[in-house]
Parts: structure tokens; C-alpha cells; sequence
């Protein structure tokens, strides 16, 4: 049976509560956010941090936060259970709503597969007369959720369009999911065994079913190049994604590309750097065009990308340039989220800290040069004699 707006909220059936006391039943006259989330899910944080602040602002008004953490994969719950308090104390530690760890999958089998909820973070809204008002992205709740608090929301033209799109996306992405889910599977078990052969296999397979599917292009550039050090094979591929991404003028697949290139979290020292730098090039002036440094859009998503680039290839000033746009444009007339903010600010004055110390020696590298260059060296000593 589809879960969708309007439909009854399905029971909350969890064991283990690691936050706040165990929940019963959902009350009448109080309204509930069911946020799904996991550790490993990056923007899962923001999100954490703006239902926080949600909790906190509504909470006279009725509102009741649960969060549940249905997707964790470790080798035992006491594992998971370790990992989840760690990430909550480093990532939340002003929690102020209730969480919950469900290993059974029974909350997602009442929850997120009825309502073909195939992502996370998702937030459900359950209103004050125990139905459903509202399922999506947290980023959204900022303006859903006082409409759902006054009741002018489940009744109103906007909600229905929303929940209409919603499931018309949605089920999309579903149907595409099961055709994905025997790839990944034996994708991810070769992984975990690192049968780097096995998984390129099904990545392969998968790129052959869905040329056009970022995550196994991405996937396909990651074995060759990080994991297997396949240069004669992996170059060809990465190529292409760089190719591919500019045709498509798509921000997206030019930022995929280029963590390719220069994420932090990859080794690059075995890449052809000439070619490495060039396509880098390419991919950051592509994104900067699509995003110009005097336009109002905002800069905190692409700009950081872009300055490691410039940072790597030595131009520490346009990087330092790129970053402090980045960081303008938080406070732009576009409206951020101040969880959002809150997540993206340390990373980026780490950076902006990083580059500035990286101008500072590169200036005292000219410097030491200019005084032991030969010619400098000469006039000291004629100037000596």
C-alpha cells in the first residue's frame, strides 16, 4: 500500500533507543518530523544540526523530533551502536530529540519503501491528526514546516502539487533503483572482499545497462585509478567522464569529475600530471563560466572544488580569491539554512587557513631565492671586499 500525503502515519517500531526516552505512539494535537538518516550519509549532518534548531524553535508549538538511523553497516549492533554515538557526539553534541537504531529494516519497510523514499536524508511530517503531510528532503522543512504547524498545509494546491512530483520522481528513481540493486550488490561484496576485478566487473555491467548513471561511471574511473593503478586503462575513462561532463554542461558531473582529479581523498601521485592538471583546467573553467564570480549564485558548493585545483597546480591567490566567494556567498541573497551553514563554515576557513599559509611560503621561497641567487650573491661579496 503507497504511503503518500493524507495516508495514516505508520507505527514507530524500534528497539533500541540511543537518544531520549522510547517513543509509543504519535499523540493528537502534536505535530512529528521522522527523520531517516545514517553516518555515513555526508549531507545527514547539516541536516541533523537544522532539526536541532526545528526542535528547539517549535517545540512549544507541539513539535516532536525523531530520528532514525536505519541504514548503518557495521559487523555487530554493538559496533554500530559505538559508531553512532561518536558520530552524534562529534557531529550533534546539542541533540535535543529523540534517536533510534533500527537493525531490523522494519521502519524502512513501513516507512521509506511504501513511499518510494530511496535516499537520505528523508524527512516525514506527520501532522496533528496522525497523517502524513509531508515527505522530502530536510532542507525543505524551513518552509513546510510552520504551514503543517498552523494547518494551512495538507489542505493547500502547493502540497498536492509537491506530493505529485514527488511520487512521479520518486517511483522513477525506484524502478531505476531494483534495476541497480543486483549491480550493487555484487559490487559491494567485492569491495568489502577487495576483489577489485570482480567489482569492475559489475560496475561494467552496470555502465552497460545505464551508460548515462553518474554513480557507475564514477565507480568505473574510482577501480581503475585509485584502486587497481590501471593508467593505461583508467586514463581512456577518465577522459571520457571529463568529456562527457562538459558536454553536458552539467555542474554536477564536472564536480564529480574534478574530485576525480583532486579530492583530498585520493592518492594522485601516480596520474600523468601534465594531463592531470590540464583536464583540471578545463573542468574549472567550464564551472566557472556555468557560475561566474560576479553573479549572485551561490558559490559554497563548486568554488572549493575549483580552489583545490588552483591550489595544486600553485595559483595560491585565486584559490584564496575562489574561497572567500565561496564564503560570501553564504550570506547572498539566496536563503541558506543555518545548519547548512554551520556544516560547510569549518571546512572551508580549513582551507582558506591552508592556502593562506601556502602564500605565505611560497612568498618566503622567492624571497630565500632572490638572496642566494648567484647574481645577488656577486654584489654581496663586491659590496663585501
Amino acid at each position: 500500500m503507497a504511503l503518500q500525503m493524507e495516508s495514516q502515519a505508520p507505527p514507530i517500531k524500534v528497539e533500541t533507543w540511543l537518544r531520549g526516552e522510547p517513543f509509543a505512539s504519535f499523540q493528537a494535537g502534536k505535530v512529528y518530523v521522522v527523520e531517516f538518516w545514517a553516518t555515513w550519509c555526508g549531507p545527514c549532518a547539516a541536516a541533523a544540526l537544522q532539526l536541532v534548531q526545528l526542535q528547539e524553535k517549535y517545540k512549544v508549538a507541539g513539535l516532536e523530533v525523531v530520528g532514525v538511523a536505519a541504514d548503518e553497516d557495521a559487523s555487530s549492533p554493538v559496533e554500530v551502536r559505538a559508531k553512532l554515538g561518536a558520530w552524534l557526539a562529534e557531529k550533534c553534541p546539542d541533540l535535543n530529540y529523540r534517536i533510534a537504531f533500527d537493525p531490523t529494516g522494519e521502519m524502512s519497510k513501513l516507512w521509506r519503501e511504501p513511499s518510494f523514499s530511496v535516499g537520505i536524508p528523508t524527512s516525514f511530517v506527520v501532522d496533528r491528526d496522525g497523517h502524513i503531510a509531508f515527505i522530502g528532503h530536510p532542507r525543505q522543512l524551513d518552509e513546510v514546516l510552520p504551514k503543517v504547524l498552523n494547518g494551512s498545509w495538507r489542505a493547500s494546491d502547493e502540497a498536492k502539487a509537491a506530493d505529485t512530483a514527488r511520487i512521479a520522481r520518486s517511483g522513477a528513481i525506484a524502478r531505476e533503483q531494483a534495476l541497480k540493486k543486483p549491480i550493487n550488490d555484487r559490487f559491494w561484496a567485492a569491495i568489502k572482499a577487495e576483489d577489485w576485478t570482480m567489482a569492475l566487473s559489475a560496475i561494467e555491467e552496470g555502465i552497460a545497462l545505464m551508460p548515462d548513471n553518474i554513480s557507475f561511471r564514477l565507480a568505473h574511473v574510482y577501480l581503475l585509478l585509485h584502486r587497481m593503478h590501471d593508467m593505461q586503462k583508467g586514463m581512456p575513462v577518465m577522459r571520457q567522464l571529463v568529456r562527457d561532463a562538459i558536454d553536458r554542461n552539467s555542474e554536477n558531473w564536472m564536480l564529480a569529475a574534478l574530485a576525480q582529479l583532486f579530492g583530498p581523498a585520493h592518492d594522485h601521485s601516480h596520474f600523468p600530471s601534465g594531463e592531470r592538471f590540464a583536464m583540471g583546467k578545463k573542468l574549472s573553467e567550464h564551472i566557472l563560466a556555468l557560475n561566474p564570480p560576479q553573479d549572485d549564485g551561490p558559490k559554497f558548493r563548486s568554488y572549493p572544488a575549483v580552489a583545490r585545483y588552483y591550489y595544486d597546480s600553485g595559483n595560491n591567490d585565486r584559490a584564496i580569491e575562489l574561497l572567500r566567494l565561496a564564503l560570501q556567498s553564504l550570506e547572498g541573497p539566496e536563503p541558506i539554512p543555518d545548519a547548512l551553514k554551520q556544516h560547510l563554515l569549518p571546512d572551508l576557513l580549513q582551507a582558506l587557513a591552508r592556502y593562506k599559509a601556502g602564500r605565505a611560503v611560497a612568498a618566503l621561497s622567492s624571497r630565500v631565492r632572490k638572496t642566494f641567487s648567484p647574481r645577488h650573491q656577486s654584489a654581496s661579496g663586491r659590496k663585501n671586499t
